[in-house]
C-alpha cells in the first residue's frame, strides 16, 4: 500500500508527512509528527481525549483520516501555549485543580479554546453543553467549569 503525501498547517507551522490511506489524523499526529499531547481514549469519538481544532472547528482527530488534513489549519494542545508561557486556559486549569491524572486534560483545554474563540462569555450551561463530549474519570466537572469561567473572564480582561 502506497502512502499519500499530505501538506497541512499544524500549530501555525507548515508541515508535510506521508500517511497510509486508512490512518487516522490522531495516529499521524502521535506516531508520525511526534505530537503526543493529543491522546487516544476510545478511538470512536466518544471521549474527547483526541480533540483538535481544524479550521476553527472542534474535531475528534480519531474520526478524521490523516489524508483529509491536507490544506487545513490544525491546532493541537501543543499549539495552545505561546512558547514557555501557558495560555490562560492552561493556567486556569492548573489554578483550579481541574485535572488529576491529566489524560483527558489536553482534550478539555483544546475544546475550551474552541469554545472561547467562538463565545468569549459563555454561561455555565453553555460551557457544560460544549464540553459534554469530553469525558473525565478522575476529577469533578465543577472544577473544569470554574477553570473555563475563570479563563474566559481573564481573556475578556475581567
Amino acid at each position: 500500500m502506497s502512502k499519500i503525501h499530505v501538506e497541512t498547517t499544524i500549530n501555525g507551522e507548515a508541515m508535510e508527512f506521508l500517511a497510509n490511506p486508512g490512518e487516522s489524523l490522531l495516529d499521524a499526529l502521535r506516531n508520525t509528527l511526534n505530537l503526543t499531547g493529543t491522546k487516544e481514549g476510545c478511538g470512536s469519538g466518544d471521549c474527547g481525549a483526541c480533540t483538535v481544532i481544524i479550521d476553527g472547528r472542534m474535531t475528534c482527530s480519531c474520526l478524521v483520516l490523516a489524508v483529509e488534513a491536507g490544506g487545513h489549519e490544525i491546532t493541537t494542545i501543543e499549539g495552545i501555549a505561546q512558547g514557555d508561557t501557558l495560555h490562560p486556559i492552561q493556567r486556569k486549569f492548573l489554578e483550579n485543580a481541574a485535572l488529576q491524572c491529566g489524560f483527558c486534560t489536553p482534550g478539555f483545554i483544546v475544546a475550551t479554546k474552541a469554545l472561547l474563540d467562538k463565545n468569549p462569555d459563555p454561561t455555565e450551561t453553555e460551557i457544560r453543553f460544549w464540553l459534554a463530549g469530553n469525558l473525565c474519570r478522575c476529577t469533578g466537572y465543577d472544577k473544569i467549569v470554574r477553570a473555563v469561567q475563570d479563563a474566559a473572564a481573564e481573556m475578556r480582561g475581567g
